[in-house]
């Protein structure tokens, strides 16, 4: 089969141990994006099969319909809203799903939560410039940074991240509160932490506030401005899962007002982030480049596992096809 690898931005794939599975096939990888329908179209055009990164690409309408060669989708992980699906039916597209694990993303939400709470970014390129135990030049940003023992932490969503970070919390020593659906605050209690008592408890409590929901069309846009407003001036907004399950820009003009007062984030609207992005100027936040599972171990997991949805279709017995 004839296969394209999309935007692997690091060069990685083809050095990874599950690479071998693909060979016999001709294989060609895509290390940087290409912009609109056309020009993806004219790229992806005569391939069989393509593997896709997670989200990185959408596979709109208008683009599977000028792939005539196309025969089957392998995405790594869990297919989400990036494929009109649809059209991939009546087009007689075979899409296969992979697998995941929550390791990855939970270790990284750790770490910015703990980096952020320290100013750890801050002081480290301070003191490149030779500036010793200085959080910032502004004096009003130039405050010492916090411990997590004895602090609430908030998470929205106890599914298997959400379930992850908890852990972590308690082992921190924090008070752990959950929100979410009924059935998630249940579990929550069953396991030994509390449910806020309302949405507006949950943002008014947080001292470290984490979303681990899923985007669809009813967690589109549910962390609202007015959300936001209720968070303490100290408090860090932390979103490792999906930049649109925030109100667009209400984020910026939150911290810009100072409620919460600090962000770690590593989704974003836009993808890759633009350079010139307001939220890479703004002192009170900490920006990594989508790396929740970015990671060797994920890596080997994610693409074993697309590539062997690959094999098996190619040898007539396709497996983890998406119904």
């Amino acid at each position: 089969m004839k296969i394209a690898i999309l935007d692997d931005y690091q060069d990685s794939v083809r050095h990874l141990d599950c690479y071998s599975l693909l060979a016999g096939h001709e294989v060609k990888i895509f290390t940087n994006g290409a912009r609109g329908v056309g020009q993806l179209a004219i790229r992806l055009a005569s391939f069989d099969a393509l593997v896709l990164i997670r989200e990185r690409t959408v596979l709109s309408r208008q683009l599977l319909e000028k792939l005539p060669n196309l025969k089957l989708i392998s995405q790594t992980g869990k297919v989400s809203g990036h494929i009109d699906l649809p059209t991939a039916a009546a087009r007689g597209i075979t899409i296969v799903e992979g697998v995941g694990d929550p390791t990855a993303p939970a270790e990284l939400t750790w770490t910015l939560i703990m980096a952020a709470m320290r100013k750890l970014p801050q002081y480290v390129n301070n003191l490149k410039d030779g500036l010793w135990q200085i959080a910032s030049l502004s004096p009003a940003r130039n405050s010492l940074g916090t411990v997590l023992k004895g602090r609430t932490l908030g998470i929205w969503g106890y599914g298997r991240i959400g379930k992850m970070i908890a852990a972590y919390g308690k082992a921190f020593g924090m008070d752990v509160m959950v929100w979410g659906r009924p059935a998630s605050c249940e579990a929550a209690i069953r396991d030994g932490y509390r449910a806020a008592a309302s949405q507006q408890a949950f943002f008014r409590e947080a001292d470290v506030l984490t979303l681990h929901l899923r985007l669809n069309d009813a967690t589109r846009g549910i962390v609202t401005a007015d959300d936001l407003v209720c968070m303490k001036p100290q408090a860090l907004f932390v979103n490792t899962s999906r930049a649109e399950l925030v109100a667009a820009d209400a984020l910026q003009a939150a911290l810009e007002q100072g409620r919460p007062g600090y962000a770690a984030l590593d989704v974003f609207e836009n993808e890759p982030l633009p350079p010139d992005s307001a939220l890479l100027r703004m002192e009170n936040v900490l920006a990594s480049p989508h790396l929740g599972y970015v990671e060797k171990d994920s890596y080997e997991l994610y693409f074993g596992s697309a590539f062997q949805n690959i094999v098996d279709f190619a040898n007539g017995t396709p497996k983890n096809v998406l119904k």
